[in-house]
């Protein structure tokens, strides 16, 4: 390993020399580049991430001298994969400088790929607010390049974390839209029942039971065959447990269900989050009577 962090430090030694000399019509910049690449490897060779990191940023600077845009993208890029791995405030830097760049040269798929990326780090954080916007980013994009799965994965993260933040609104107009959209698509409409069920879960979190009722009659209209499916089946218990203001029948509805399909974890701590408001209902009224 050290081998290779002393030829990495030799080979942008001399780049920095090739930069700091004379050099005739951009030819320093493409020696130092040439140099800088192979310090960016022997780096990587070493593991020495933040090194690498930095040499490939130094790298997109020469590309960006010599006026080469896509290639200052792509170092750029280079520099965010290593300090991916050490540095993750660096890493969402750098792959910013890449997508401008991508914007910049219209290469909008590069662009939206890299705002994922950013998207994905802010989420290993449990920094959603900041998932939520790179992921609309990225989404927009996609659509407008015609790439409907990866806008529709995107549009689903956007979703998911929305009503983990409680902007069930949000989550809710998502789930209806990817649910309409996927209704005229062979491959994705045997998930609309699943995006239903991701929308009226949001609807009871809301806890307005009229609004649930309006929403699952809507969901019938939507799709003829919602009303025959399990799915269809927990939201209009969990919706009559809710008027009733029954704990039991609620737990019992959610049992059924989940003895059937796993529950995943973003829908059980939604619905307990439901749970809990229903119980302390519950209390309040005794308390009163």
């Amino acid at each position: 390993m050290g081998d290779h962090v002393a030829r990495g430090e030799d080979f942008e030694s001399k780049a920095e020399k090739k930069l700091g000399g004379w050099g005739l019509f951009g030819s320093k910049f493409e020696d130092a580049a040439e140099l800088l690449d192979k310090a960016a490897n022997s780096f990587k060779l070493a593991k020495s991430w933040d090194q690498a990191g930095a040499v490939y940023a130094k790298l997109a600077n020469c590309h960006l001298k010599l006026d080469s845009k896509h290639e200052a993208a792509n170092a750029y890029a280079d520099a965010a994969h290593c300090y991916k791995k050490s540095n993750t405030k660096e890493s969402i830097s750098c792959l910013e400088q890449s997508v401008n760049l991508f914007l910049d040269i219209g290469r909008l798929n590069m662009a939206a790929r890299y705002y994922k990326e950013i998207a994905e780090l802010y989420e290993q954080e449990q920094n959603l607010d900041q998932a939520i916007v790179y992921y609309e980013r990225a989404a927009d994009l996609f659509e407008s390049e015609e790439v409907t799965t990866s806008a529709n994965q995107c549009k689903q993260k956007i979703a998911q974390f929305a009503a983990q933040i409680e902007q069930y609104p949000k989550a809710i107009e998502i789930y209806e839209e990817i649910a309409r959209h996927s209704l005229n698509n062979n491959l994705l409409k045997y998930g609309v029942k699943g995006h239903l069920l991701n929308a009226g879960i949001c609807q009871l979190c809301k806890g307005d039971v009229v609004a649930i009722n309006n929403a699952i009659e809507r969901y019938e209209e939507l799709d003829p065959t919602f009303s025959g499916t399990r799915e269809h089946k927990l939201l209009a218990d969990l919706a009559t447990a809710l008027d009733e203001e029954d704990v039991t029948k609620f737990t019992d509805a959610v049992k059924e269900f989940d003895s059937m399909t796993q529950l995943d974890a973003w829908k059980t701590t939604l619905l307990l989050r439901v749970k809990e408001a229903l119980r302390a209902k519950e209390l309040e009224e005794d308390d009163l009577t």
